[in-house]
């Protein structure tokens, strides 16, 4: 998945994603490393709060395909 990347260009830090998806920073950071992922019910609170689309959580351009 590729959520560092979506919040580092939404501009946000691990705290402010933790408030706003209502779990503690050590889920935040286990979902950038790849260790855990986010329930399906939270990817579209997380991608509305990073302004993209779910693909793109998951490294996927708008034509499907995976971005390099």
């Amino acid at each position: 998945m590729e959520i560092r990347k979506c919040r580092e260009k939404a501009g946000l830090s691990r705290p402010d994603v933790a408030r706003a998806m209502e779990v503690d920073m050590a889920a935040v950071f286990r979902w950038e490393s790849g260790a855990a992922y986010p329930r399906a019910e939270k990817l579209p609170r997380l991608a509305d709060l990073f302004g993209c689309t779910i693909d793109e959580l998951y490294g996927r351009n708008s034509a499907g395909q995976a971005s390099a």
